[in-house]
């Protein structure tokens, strides 16, 4: 759905703990991509249905999970998981509100979230190895330069899960909420952003996802057009013009 500027995504499948079946990856894919040409989105929250589970990642007992690990490694999405993980091309802010579990594939979709809000009880993990498989995804290439290596091979190598609090600590997670808290918490980061110019923010998106390997001086000179867009906007006027005036700034993302 998508209301006064928020789109919201739901994996609305707990009865199989969220998992991702290849109707579902297929529709992820389709919603990403009108999130990119839809110009009025300025923040996306993205969560699994339910109590339990963001996402069980992967839907095992789904047909599609009995291909071969090198068929599925051939059929990778470029997007990573659920069309996310790895995505480079979504430049708004996506908000993962992680209600539960979150293995797997749900894992690395969280892993290609820009803000993390878990609820107390949420735990994360990479299973694979214990079902023969590997993080493919983007969770083998993401987490070990998220967090310290050390805890990355621990957790892909046992497949053993952390807790929330634990995931804070490591940053992975921006916020863990209490109990009964976790939509309040979440509307107050997308207050936030919304605050902001929508134009600013999606250069800002954009040119750390595309600049993050480079080197300095690189980075600092690759010219983006979304920074191009947001330097030369009405947006970029109107931001100092409502400080001096001592008001509340009226973005028009143009």
């Amino acid at each position: 759905s998508i209301e006064d500027h928020v789109a919201r995504v739901t994996i609305d499948r707990a009865d199989r703990m969220n998992a991702v079946d290849e109707a579902t990856a297929d529709r992820l894919e389709e919603i990403w991509q009108s999130i990119e040409a839809n110009n009025d989105v300025r923040v996306v929250v993205l969560t699994g249905d339910g109590e339990k589970a963001f996402s069980a990642g992967a839907d095992m007992k789904a047909g599609g999970s009995s291909k071969s690990g090198l068929a599925y490694w051939e059929d990778a999405r470029k997007g990573g998981f659920g069309g996310l993980a790895t995505r480079r091309s979504l430049h708004v802010p996506v908000i993962a509100r992680v209600n539960g579990l979150a293995v797997g594939g749900g894992f690395e979709m969280v892993l290609g979230c820009d803000i993390v809000v878990a609820a107390e009880h949420a735990s994360f993990g990479l299973p694979e190895a214990r079902v023969g498989r590997m993080p493919l995804d983007g969770g083998m290439i993401i987490l070990p330069r998220m967090i310290p290596q050390k805890i990355a091979m621990a957790m892909m190598l046992t497949g053993n899960r952390i807790s929330a609090q634990d995931a804070m600590n490591y940053g992975v997670v921006n916020e863990v909420a209490a109990a009964g808290e976790l939509d309040a918490v979440v509307d107050r980061w997308v207050k936030q952003i919304l605050k902001c110019a929508p134009l600013s923010v999606k250069a800002i998106k954009e040119s750390i996802k595309e600049t993050i390997d480079l080197p300095i001086d690189e980075a600092k000179a690759l010219c983006l057009p979304s920074l191009v867009a947001a330097l030369e906007s009405e947006d970029g006027d109107e931001g100092p013009s409502s400080f001096r005036e001592k008001r509340e700034p009226v973005w028009k993302g143009r």
